[in-house]
C-alpha cells in the first residue's frame, strides 16, 4: 500500500508542473507503469475507497439507528449542553431529575430516529467521488475519506436530520419544555442557552454519526478482520 500511495503522490507532483495534462491522465499513466508491481488499477483503487467509505457508513448508521444506538453509548450519548448544566443540577436538586432524564432520553431517541435511512445521500457522495477525491483520500491521514464526506453531506444531512428529529422532540414535548425552562434562564444569565433544541441535538448526532465513521474508517485502514470486501483486502491489505 506503500507503494501505491507514493505512485499517487508522485501523480499529484506532476500535476503541479505540467498543466497540458490532467489528474487522471497522470494517474493512469503511473498506473500503468506501475502495475505488475502493484497488481491494482486505478479503477481497483477507487473502487476500493468506495467500498470502505459504503462498509463504513452502513455499518455506523444501522447501529445507531438501533435502540439506544446514541442512548446506550457513551461516547456519543447527547447530553445537556455545558452551559445548561448549572440548569439541570438546579432541577435535580429540587426533584425534578425524572424530568431532566426524560428530556435527555428524548434527545438520544430523536438522534436515533434520524440516522435511520441516511444511506442514500452518502451514497450519492460515494458515487461521484473524483480520482482526484481518491488521490487526497490516499494520501491523506486515517480519517481523510470521513472528512470527505463530512464535505460532501453535512448539508443535506443536517436538512434531513432537522425535521425528524424536531418530530420526535415534539412528541415528548421536550421541545417546549426546553424553551419555557431556557427562555427563563437566559434572562437572568450572562450564559446564554441556545433556546433552539432541535438544532443542538441535530447538531450532536451529525457529530456522534461522523465519529462513527471515522473509526469504521481506521479500522478498515489497519485490521484486516474489517477488511470484509476483497477489493478492500486488495486496497487496503498490503499497508
Amino acid at each position: 500500500m506503500r507503494k501505491i500511495i507514493a505512485v499517487l503522490s508522485l501523480a499529484f507532483i506532476c500535476t503541479q508542473s505540467s498543466s497540458a495534462q490532467t489528474v487522471k491522465d497522470i494517474f493512469n499513466k503511473v498506473t500503468k507503469t506501475t502495475s505488475q508491481g502493484s497488481g491494482l488499477s486505478n479503477e481497483e483503487i477507487i473502487s476500493g475507497l468506495k467500498d470502505a467509505l459504503r462498509v463504513g457508513t452502513d455499518s455506523s448508521a444501522k447501529r445507531l439507528s438501533k435502540l439506544n444506538g446514541f442512548f446506550g453509548d457513551a461516547v456519543i450519548k447527547v447530553l445537556m449542553p455545558e452551559e445548561a448544566k448549572k440548569v439541570e443540577r438546579t432541577l435535580r436538586n429540587l426533584g425534578m431529575g425524572s424530568v431532566v432524564d426524560k428530556a435527555i432520553l428524548s434527545m438520544n431517541r430523536a438522534a436515533e430516529d434520524a440516522a435511520n435511512g441516511v444511506g442514500t445521500i452518502f451514497w450519492d457522495a460515494i458515487k461521484s467521488m473524483s480520482i482526484t477525491d481518491g488521490v487526497k483520500i490516499l494520501r491523506g491521514g486515517d480519517f481523510a475519506a470521513t472528512d470527505y464526506l463530512k464535505s460532501a453531506t453535512t448539508k443535506q444531512l443536517t436538512e434531513k436530520f432537522r425535521p425528524v428529529i424536531e418530530a420526535s422532540l415534539v412528541k415528548v414535548d421536550a421541545t417546549r419544555y426546553w424553551k419555557d425552562v431556557f427562555t427563563t434562564y437566559n434572562k437572568f444569565s450572562a450564559n446564554q442557552v441556545n433556546t433552539d433544541l432541535t438544532a443542538y441535538v441535530t447538531e450532536k448526532a451529525l457529530a456522534g454519526l461522523f465519529l462513527k465513521i471515522s473509526l469504521e474508517e481506521q479500522k478498515i485502514r489497519k485490521d484486516p478482520a474489517a477488511q470484509v470486501t476483497s477489493i478492500l483486502k486488495k486496497v487496503f491489505g498490503g499497508k
